[in-house]
This record gives C-alpha cells, structure tokens and sequence, in this order.
C-alpha cells in the first residue's frame, strides 16, 4: 500500500478525527476559561482557540490554505457547541478528575494520529509525517495555556509532545507495514491517550536540565 492509496482509503477517517479532537480540546479550552473565571465570550474564544490553532498550524505546513478549522464551518460550530455545552454543565465536567487535563489529552490523541494521516495524505515521508501529528496535538493545548499565563505543559517537563510523537509514529508504521487504517489510528490515539493520562495519575516526568539526580541514599546528587 502507498501513501497515497493510504490517504485514500482514509477520506472520511481524518475529518471525523479532526472534528472528535476539535470537540474536545474545545472543551478543555472552556473548562480552562471557567477554572480562570473569565467571562462567557472570553470561554467560547478561548474553546475556539483552543480546538483550533494545532489544526491550522498543520495546514499551513503542509500547504492546505485556507485551513480546514477556517474555511469549514463545522469546525467553528463544533467548537462553539462544546464551549456552549462545558459552561451549560460545568458542574457536571467539574465532576470528573481535572476535566481540562483529561479532555486535553483526548484532545492530543486525536488530533495527533489525524496530523499523521493528513501528512501522509499529502505526501510527506515517515518522519515529517510524524512530527506533523506531533505538532498538531500540542498546538492547541500550548495556545490555550499561554492565552491563560499558564506555562504550556509542552514545556514543563511533562510527557506531552512524547506522547503525541508516539501516537503519530504508530499511524506512520501502520502506513509502511499495510496495516488496516481503522487498527493503526486506534492504536495510535490508545498509546497516546494511555502515555498522557498514566503520566498524569502516576506523576511520570521528562528530566529537567539541571535538576540534581538522586544517589544511592535518595538524597540529591550535587556533582
């Protein structure tokens, strides 16, 4: 199987991806605006902003202009339907354990396995393909948490981008091994899903530079 027949075979696959990842990364966008009390026009932008940017990002790389997330409305609608129903029911997202966190990494995970596949339909190589899904999960969850002064978790030593990278590889090993498209995607957003929420309950960390190792008798190590 090509790249291409791969990106055919796909039609429909990644625009319901992209729709899934906008649905919920608008949520966490509105969740994150309810947790910093902004007003409701302030929440539905940053939803909007949130669903969106990783998206645009990715087709204005790959040449796709006008993005998807600008040129279709059903990505606008999506985005502002989500921010809607988190600020109607917030009390019911409340509900669930750091809900901007756990639709964030749904949000990562789906966006990151659709990057792959849209770069793959456009013809880029194994790796380029995978940076892309990469970059397309983090967009929205950094523009988020800058438009909040919050430092972006990408760059907080969190297992973030890594777990994008991952999700995206699996797509693009798929494509090179013949996999069925519907068993390579799921695989994908598991792993990458999996990755960010057990980073998450279990506290895993990237190193941070600079930060003492600790010895054999768990104190710091200062050489």
């Amino acid at each position: 199987m090509t790249i291409t027949r791969f990106a055919v075979d796909l039609g429909v696959l990644p625009m319901a991806l992209d729709l899934g990842g906008t649905f919920v990364f608008a949520i966490s966008g509105a969740a994150a605006a309810a947790k910093h009390r902004l007003d409701v026009f302030g929440a539905l932008v940053l939803a909007l902003v949130a669903a969106s940017s990783g998206g645009i990002v990715r087709d204005v790389l790959i040449g796709a202009v006008p993005p998807a997330a600008l040129d279709d409305w059903r990505f606008v609608a999506v985005s502002l339907l989500a921010g809607a129903v988190t600020l109607r029911w917030h009390s019911v997202v409340e509900r669930l354990r750091n809900p901007v966190q756990l639709f964030d990494a749904a949000g990562l995970a789906l966006f990151a396995v659709s990057g792959a596949h849209k770069a793959l339909a456009f013809h880029l190589g194994p790796l380029p393909a995978a940076l892309l899904g990469m970059v397309s999960g983090i967009g929205g969850g950094i523009v988020r948490d800058l438009l909040v002064l919050e430092v972006p978790a990408v760059l907080n030593a969190e297992i973030y981008a890594v777990a994008a990278l991952a999700g995206a590889t699996v797509v693009v090993i798929g494509n090179g091994l013949e996999l069925p498209s519907s068993l390579a995607t799921t695989a994908g957003a598991l792993l990458c899903f999996g990755l960010r929420f057990l980073a998450l309950r279990r506290g895993w960390r990237l190193p941070v530079v600079g930060e003492p190792r600790p010895s054999a008798d768990g104190r710091p190590d200062r050489e």
